[in-house]
């Protein structure tokens, strides 16, 4: 199925590239007649008639207008078909084009057909149209949702047959029907667009109705192709951008940097700010280092409200570019809890989107640059988080646990630290348990059990949490150590851990536990546990089933390389702990796991190249492991599985099934 999938869209999607991911988020390239679009972005809203500053000049790449305003206007329409929206609106970036949906769901009707606004937005020469959709609001009944929706999938076909070159839109309805939205968006899906906008949100942002907001959202892009950027329409307010962008979202247009300047109001990104309560001016930008709230406030209307503008877009796109920064080094969730603390609505949304874990955890990357740092209860629902848990699961467990508090990290290493008082809390005493037979993990927030084996691998080493445990944090630990415990035979447990989780509730009657307690690491046991939590169960027995040799950072102490005899296998990289395969490695982790895990499959044509050891695009895949993550190790095979090469993916494995431009694995070594 995921072939024929790639194979329908073979001709399709060439437009757009993802270059940097974290959580649903991305940072890709758009490209458009006009120049291309690096996403996320944001697009100011151009009146075509009322236009009073350039928005060019203070960050725009892109804009939107629309194209029914200027389809209405004899004047307007009659120089946009001579000289082009471009020359209209004065503008040479790329510019996308609204249909009047958005007057239509204010009038309830405009003066122009779907094909006739199609065909006049391709005439004008816009980047990229939208088709006539019908803007079904929040909570209406489902019969009416139902029924526009119909019409908006029909218009969008419509749209398709109409077009000649033109690249469109098609816009994601379904009012806050989750299942309408899902629909809605797979059928758009196997329709030739280049962008899905989520329209009729508006009303859900004006009334602060974020966490449907965020049922709405993450119901649409769960369903769209990965190759196509989303966009949020009416999403102008900086405050949002951060976590629209977490949910998938590429694409915002606003009128809101002039609609908030008009009303005195100052946009920020915790929150807006209104002129009249200002003594300060609360930014950098040049409005706010040239004049004081008293000057501003002392101005005739227009010229207020133009530099008001010109504030306002600043902040939004320098929020944009936190954003872009964010995700290249992976802290992106960090910048995410930051802005929704700003209104309790926010938070309240952020909260929902634990219900989508297992959605947000394929499409972020397990491996980042930045380091995991807790910000409040939030963060115990961030993928790695929900990620480490379930890798913990591959791992076989021994006859007994000890369970100790956290030290400072690398935690292998400062085990000196640990205390002497020692319970038992499960099991009866067993001398044939030795310290061979006993897991050693760490108690620790956020992520609960850490495997003393596992204590350099990221983010269980990257990361800082507060010492002084909030509610929430103490209660998910101590329901990890409820089920983590149960595959023991035999569980001791230090004092503070007791105490600190509060298990001593759960278990009232507890032995002192007065034998010597052994603790090591043992460096064979370490690279098979890291290689069955990095590649699965079993794939640390097959990777180093004979007797390997182990070397060691002279600076640091810690593993780096494993060879059997000559032959290298794998190395541990430094700045995460994980292994990277070598040749033989890699023939080794192919021969043990079944087809198609952890695989990327390509063509005939890419086979040679493979085999070369050059990178794989996205055009050539033919199959994979859909539970590839980006920046895991993969193998690269052909369809007989014979292995050709070896690699790091860029992407994820339905992006790499749906994409058809750009890398899909940054191969290492060919030749196999």
């Amino acid at each position: 199925m995921n072939r024929i999938l790639k194979i329908l869209r073979k001709v399709k999607n060439l437009n757009f590239e993802i270059k940097y991911k974290d959580g649903r988020g991305r940072v890709g390239i758009l490209k458009t007649p006009h120049g291309t679009i690096k996403t996320p972005a944001l697009m100011p809203v151009i009146h075509p008639g009322k236009q009073t500053i350039q928005v060019a000049d203070y960050g725009a790449e892109v804009v939107i207008t629309n194209a029914y305003l200027i389809y209405k206007n004899d004047e307007l329409r009659e120089k946009a078909l001579q000289d082009g929206v471009h020359e209209l609106i004065n503008f040479p970036g790329p510019i996308i084009t609204d249909s009047g949906s958005f007057q239509l769901s204010l009038y309830g009707d405009v003066e122009v057909s779907n094909q006739e606004i199609v065909e006049f937005q391709e005439k004008i020469g816009t980047d990229i149209g939208t088709s006539l959709d019908l803007p079904t609001p929040p909570s209406v009944k489902r019969e009416r949702a139902e029924k526009e929706l119909k019409i908006t999938l029909q218009r969008a076909q419509e749209a398709l047959e109409v077009r000649k070159e033109l690249m469109l839109n098609s816009v994601v309805q379904g009012s806050t029907f989750p299942d309408l939205r899902s629909e809605c968006a797979q059928a758009l899906g196997e329709m030739d667009f280049q962008v899905h906008p989520i329209g009729a949100v508006v009303p859900l942002m004006e009334s602060y109705r974020y966490h449907e907001l965020v049922d709405v959202v993450m119901s649409s892009v769960s369903y769209l192709p990965d190759s196509r950027p989303r966009h949020l329409m009416g999403a102008g307010h900086p405050m949002l951008f951060s976590l629209a962008v977490a949910m998938g979202c590429d694409l915002f247009d606003s009128a809101a940097y002039i609609l908030y300047a008009e009303a005195d109001r100052l946009l920020m990104p915790n929150g807006t700010l209104k002129l009249e309560n200002l003594y300060e001016m609360p930014c950098s930008c040049e409005v706010c280092t040239n004049y004081t709230p008293d000057e501003l406030r002392g101005m005739e209307k227009e010229k207020r409200r133009d530099l008001l503008a010109i504030h306002n877009l600043r902040v939004s796109f320098a929020e944009i570019r936190m954003i872009h920064q964010a995700i290249i080094e992976g802290s992106l969730w960090e910048l995410v809890e930051q802005r929704c603390r700003a209104h309790p609505f926010l938070l309240e949304a952020l909260r929902n989107l634990k219900n989508y874990q297992d959605d947000l955890e394929k499409y972020d990357p397990p491996y980042k640059k930045s380091a995991f740092f807790y910000s409040g209860p939030e963060s115990l629902n961030r993928p790695e988080v929900h990620r480490h848990l379930e890798r913990v699961k591959r791992i076989p467990p021994k006859k007994s646990v000890l369970l100790i508090p956290r030290t400072t990290k690398p935690y292998s290493e400062h085990l000196h630290h640990i205390p002497l008082e020692f319970y038992r809390i499960k099991g009866e005493p067993n001398l044939e348990n030795s310290a061979e037979d006993r897991q050693v993990t760490v108690v620790d927030v956020p992520f609960g059990v850490i495997p003393l084996e596992l204590d350099q691998l990221y983010p269980l080493a990257q990361n800082e949490s507060p010492r002084i445990h909030d509610e929430d944090s103490i209660l998910m630990v101590k329901n990890i150590l409820h089920d983590y415990i149960k595959d023991f035979e035999e569980v001791i447990v230090s004092e503070k851990v007791l105490r600190t989780f509060r298990l001593d509730e759960e278990f009232p009657t507890k032995d002192e536990y007065s034998e010597p307690l052994e603790i090591i690491v043992d460096d064979v046991e370490r690279i098979k546990m890291i290689a069955d939590y990095q590649f699965g169960s079993g794939s640390g027995e097959a990777l180093f089933n004979t007797s390997v040799q182990i070397v060691k950072s002279r600076k640091t102490g810690k593993i780096r390389h494993v060879y059997d005899g000559d032959e290298l296998i794998a190395t541990l990289r430094a700045s995460d702990g994980i292994f990277v395969l070598a040749r033989e490695g890699a023939r080794r982790l192919h021969r043990y796991l079944p087809y198609p895990k952890n695989r990327v499959v390509v063509n005939e044509d890419a086979e040679p190249f493979a085999r070369e050891g050059k990178s794989i695009f996205a055009k050539f895949v033919i199959n994979c492991d859909i539970n590839i993550h980006a920046k895991e190790e993969v193998l690269i095979v052909n369809e007989e599985d014979q292995l050709l090469a070896f690699g790091k993916s860029i992407l994820n494995g339905k992006e790499i099934l749906d994409f058809n431009t750009g890398q899909a694995v940054k191969t290492r070594k060919g030749g196999l």
